[in-house]
């Protein structure tokens, strides 16, 4: 089967509180869906040109963004001010989207700190969306988080929110294909070691407001997760899919973090898009 061309798009444009936000999108010749790609920490929604491209060339037409402090928007690298900063922007480009695609269903997916960010989207927002899926979702507290990290985390943010603090990111445990590692560590628009105060404590305040709230959300989320995940437990996406109101959760045996980069990628893909066809009425 000939593939369809698809035109590639870049641009900066202004963010909710007037920052600027770099966006791309890959655009077929003619779409059945818009999905929305939110990507993770210390990375930027470069990371996602084979998924925009393979979902592009299978009537979607894809957009991503990279966050405040990532990639290539502005703000100070790895910081935000607080969490809700993220879901005002997520807000914005949604609205954005929809704008572009009046007509088509609009669904989002998040990965990682991405995935966190769409479900206290979906739970406190209440989207007009079709639905979501979450890669290796952060949705439960790393181990070993006690009160007392919580509360140090709470202190540092009010007294120096910009320190920076080894983050919990380990490339080895992204994926189990070498070369995918080596292209992230070499990634001049990749920060993954540092991030400030305020960013941990947002995280984990986001992570703790959100678990046990899935029943909160109103349109059906695919949830992935990698079974080998040294990153985002696992068990977090498996209880918030338990609790949804229509939820599916998967676990890949084998797989860690970024099961979008790994090896058989493109059978998630292929699951990932029939499950989104049989959601926007064209069929599996």
């Amino acid at each position: 089967m000939e593939l369809p061309a698809i035109r590639r798009v870049e641009t900066q444009v202004a963010g909710p509180r007037g920052q600027s936000l770099f966006r791309r999108a890959w655009l077929p010749p003619a779409a059945e869906r818009a999905l929305l790609v939110v990507h993770g920490f210390g990375e930027h929604s470069g990371r996602y040109e084979h998924l925009g491209a393979w979902f592009a060339t299978r009537s979607s037409a894809v957009h991503a963004y990279d966050h405040i402090g990532h990639g290539k928007s502005s703000g100070a690298r790895c910081h935000v001010r607080r969490f809700d900063d993220y879901l005002d922007d997520l807000a914005s480009m949604v609205a954005l989207v929809r704008g572009e695609h009046p007509d088509l269903p609009v669904f989002l997916v998040g990965h990682s700190m991405g995935g966190l960010i769409v479900a206290a989207f979906l739970r406190e927002r209440d989207p007009a969306v079709a639905g979501a899926v979450l890669s290796g979702a952060a949705l439960a507290l790393p181990e070993g988080t006690s009160r007392v990290r919580l509360a140090v985390a709470r202190v540092l943010r009010l007294v120096a929110p910009r320190v920076n603090l080894a983050s919990p990111v380990d490339p080895a445990g992204l994926c189990t294909d070498p070369e995918v590692v080596e292209a992230y560590l070499k990634d001049p628009l990749v920060h993954h070691d540092r991030m400030t105060a305020s960013l941990a404590a947002e995280l984990l305040s986001a992570i703790r407001r959100t678990e046990g709230r899935a029943a909160d959300v109103r349109v059906p989320v695919l949830v992935l997760h990698g079974a080998e995940d040294s990153m985002c437990r696992v068990e977090g996406s498996e209880a918030f899919a338990r609790d949804l109101r229509e939820g599916r959760f998967e676990a890949y045996p084998g797989m860690r973090h970024e099961i979008f980069n790994e090896p058989g990628h493109e059978a998630i893909f292929e699951g990932a898009l029939e499950w989104i066809r049989l959601r926007n009425g064209t069929g599996a």
